[in-house]
């Protein structure tokens, strides 16, 4: 592993281009046919990935552009390891190996319990300053990679970072803000049930999802339990469909129910 992170940090190194690719690049001629040559890829780019798409929970998937996560593309999820876990159940099931990188707190157990499959699962708890050689190694082998980044970094290695999820068709999902994300996550609107006047316990949540678009246009939100009563991510009915379709509820078990206090 190191001697693939070394080799990746060079990759991210400041000052490779060398004085004459400079020259020529900065060229009239040459600036025009690189705008038109990066004009060419992007519409091939966006041709192509907007057909590779990697389900996610049905619960999200109609919010989110195109109704699936990109392969290649970056999306930012407000910090919630249950929204977290959710967007990683379904590509875990269908065969994606998923990476998350630098959350020590991220509970391999819970994740089962939301669906992720542990045999497909790479955790890197701290990869300390080398995150971003961590993240990018990752990417060449993993379908899905979380990381949340310690720090903010360049321009630079932020584009040469996107190009190698391009590359290599891995999508990244950001704890946090992150420039030029496909579309951001949120979470809001939280509710909790289960307590009483002093008994009980947390046994269902419902939110608000709400995913914006880099693109503009208006953000698309649904209400949504995380979990409900019987440790399901569902969407909330109208009252009119929820009169005859709610599940008797069931005791969450010790082990859901110390996790939904954690998160």
């Amino acid at each position: 592993m190191s001697v693939a992170i070394d080799t990746i940090e060079t990759m991210f190194d400041y000052g490779s281009m060398a004085p004459a690719a400079a020259t020529l690049v900065e060229s009239s001629p040459a600036r025009a046919s690189v705008r038109e040559l990066q004009a060419r890829i992007r519409s091939m780019q966006a041709a192509t990935l907007d057909s590779r798409l990697v389900p996610t929970h049905p619960a999200i998937a109609s919010l989110l552009p195109g109704g699936g996560l990109k392969q290649g593309a970056t999306y930012s999820v407000a910090p919630s390891a249950t929204l977290l876990m959710t967007l990683l159940a379904a590509p875990s099931q269908a065969g994606s190996w998923c990476a998350v990188v630098g959350m020590p707190e991220f509970g391999a157990e819970a994740a089962a319990g939301f669906g992720v499959d542990l045999e497909r699962l790479v955790l890197v708890p701290d990869p300390g300053e080398q995150w971003l050689a961590v993240t990018a190694a990752m990417a060449d082998a993993m379908s899905i990679v979380v990381t949340r980044p310690p720090k903010r970094t360049s321009d630079g290695n932020l584009a040469r970072l996107s190009a190698r999820l391009r590359q290599r068709g891995s999508t990244l999902i950001v704890m946090g803000s992150w420039p030029q994300s496909e579309a951001m996550l949120s979470l809001s609107d939280s509710a909790w049930s289960g307590i009483g006047a002093g008994h009980g316990h947390l046994a269902a949540r419902q939110a608000t999802v709400t995913v914006s678009t880099r693109l503009g246009g208006a953000p698309r939100s649904a209400r949504v339990w995380l979990p409900d009563p019987e440790l399901r991510v569902t969407r909330v009915l109208p009252p009119a469909e929820s009169a005859s379709a709610t599940p008797a509820g069931s005791a969450a078990s010790a082990v859901a129910t110390d996790y939904l206090r954690a998160v």
